[in-house]
């Protein structure tokens, strides 16, 4: 692809006048962009440009352009007279310590959408690139998607720069590497490339790069943009790149090894390579003590199996296999389902469908409006389709039990796809009882066995078998047992910590004394 406009026609001269006339070509009609002529010391004519609302004015007008006006005019003239040396003019007057050179006029025109502001001199072939970069942008807030009770309440937002200095402040080593990456035809969006070199597998870095320097497209407005082009099986319903809004548990997959992937513009960073497990993980996990973040991960896993074939199984039992149900409480469900006009598939897929659309209006509404549609329309709704013996209240508790099952898992992209699983396992038991219910299972389980995120075994540990690495799977074992990282990821520096961390009572059996004490 091409740049628009094409910039490879226009080339930085020594004339600043035919400069200053390339610049507004390639700017018409943008009222945000700003230029201004002046004279350095009163004998080099000098020129900045900018853009308006990116550019900090304020810095620009009291220190550069001031400063440069103010230059002696004996520097100026022996700029201007014997010397086209651009280092010395960075050397002598430069106020300004983030300095570039400018050889074309391409990058000139990139600096400035970025931001920048662009100082051409009379009688120089190249400008100079001064960072002024400065526009309007949320604080950091408490993240909105992972929320937890105990943990960091910083979250990442739109800009770029200050979502890798979050990282910075967690990570303070030099072998905490960012790579930036440019992409997008017309967005030119920032994408950084964070990993801590002393643990990162070469080869997933030099595949992250691949993958991201290969993506031709006009624009990137989102890191989910960048999600769908770089996973490895793109018609897979399951995620395989993790996203989250907070600093903290992006510092801590880069400790184990992982790459993160930050994109200007938006609070979601990504992080690769992904395993199965880490989608039923919460930071909160490692924040909390180890048996009460051990028992809540095995209720998720309780609750993924609810969300996904809770429905399924109850429309099996009921339909085909009545055998298995106690007498009386057979006896219930028939009397429950008596007058109901519909099979308890249809029953089923009605109620599922009503509770995603009202999950779906509230999302959507206003929050404080949301909040009570969903609320209130399912109480409403549930309510009334009893009355009207549209469906039995046995479904509608089995519904609200899958619902409230589904809010358990703490990453949103498996939970959607949980609930997209859930319709065809319904189906699949409607037509065919616990038979389909095991077809689908299996058809599940051999897909997720074939996935791999950027090489690493979807399923890794449990397919293949890593019995280390089930020290933090289905429970979390005390902070001072985990010594060691994911060997699938975290193979380069596998020793996390030292050993024998363990915390031990003292060796005498008598308290210490307290003051006051004879």
């Amino acid at each position: 692809m091409t740049p628009y406009p094409p910039l490879e026609e226009y080339q930085l001269t020594a004339e600043l006048k035919l400069n200053l006339e390339q610049l507004k070509k390639i700017f018409a009609k943008c009222s945000d962009v700003v230029h201004r002529d002046f004279y350095l010391g009163q004998a080099l004519k000098v020129a900045v440009f900018y853009i308006d609302g990116m550019a900090d004015k304020k810095l620009i007008e009291d220190t550069l352009v001031r400063t440069l006006q103010q230059a002696p005019a004996e520097l100026a003239r022996y700029l201007a007279e014997k010397t086209r040396d651009l280092v010395t003019v960075m050397e002598s007057i430069m106020p300004l310590t983030d300095v570039a050179v400018c050889d074309n006029l391409a990058v000139v025109v990139k600096h400035v959408l970025n931001g920048d502001t662009v100082l051409l001199l009379d009688g120089y072939k190249k400008a100079l690139a001064l960072s002024t970069r400065s526009w309007e942008h949320r604080s950091i807030e408490e993240p909105i998607t992972e929320s937890a009770v105990r943990g960091p309440r910083e979250s990442f937002i739109e800009s770029l720069r200050a979502n890798t200095s979050l990282i910075r402040r967690r990570l303070k080593t030099p072998a905490l590497k960012m790579e930036a990456i440019c992409l997008g035809r017309y967005t030119m969006t920032n994408v950084v490339i964070a990993y801590i070199e002393d643990l990162a597998d070469p080869a997933v870095v030099r595949e992250v790069r691949q993958r991201l320097e290969r993506i031709q497209i006009d624009g990137v407005l989102e890191s989910a943009y960048i999600e769908e082009l770089i996973e490895d099986n793109p018609t897979s319903p399951f995620p395989q790149i993790d996203h989250t809004e907070r600093p903290d548990k992006v510092a801590a997959a880069l400790l184990e090894g992982r790459v993160g992937i930050l994109v200007d513009n938006t609070p979601f960073a990504l992080v690769v390579p992904t395993v199965f497990v880490q989608f039923l993980q919460s930071s909160e996990d490692y924040y909390e003590r180890y048996y009460l973040a051990s028992f809540l991960r095995l209720a998720r896993f309780v609750a993924l199996n609810v969300a996904l074939l809770l429905p399924a199984l109850y429309v099996a039992v009921s339909t085909f296999h009545q055998e298995m149900l106690p007498t009386n409480l057979l006896v219930k469900l028939a009397s429950q389902r008596e007058g109901i006009p519909f099979p308890a598939v249809v029953e089923a897929l009605i109620i599922e469908l009503t509770f995603e659309l009202l999950r779906e209006a509230g999302v959507r509404l206003p929050r404080p409006v949301g909040q009570a549609v969903s609320i209130v329309g399912a109480l409403v709704i549930g309510e009334a389709a009893v009355s009207a013996s549209l469906v039995s209240p046995a479904m509608v508790i089995v519904v609200a039990m899958t619902g409230i099952s589904s809010f358990a898992t703490p990453s949103y992209a498996m939970a959607i796809t949980l609930r997209l699983l859930r319709f065809i396992m319904l189906i699949l038991a409607g037509t065919i009882g616990f038979y389909g219910i095991m077809l689908g299972l299996l058809v599940i389980l051999v897909h997720l066995n074939t996935l791999r995120s950027f090489g690493v075994p979807y399923l890794a540990p449990v397919a293949p078998a890593n019995f280390g690495d089930f020290k933090d799977v289905f429970v979390r074992v005390p902070r001072w047992a985990m010594n060691s990282r994911p060997d699938q990821i975290g193979y380069r520096d596998p020793i996390r910590q030292g050993a024998g961390l363990q915390p031990t009572p003292p060796a005498s059996s008598n308290p210490p004394p307290r003051r006051g004490d004879s």
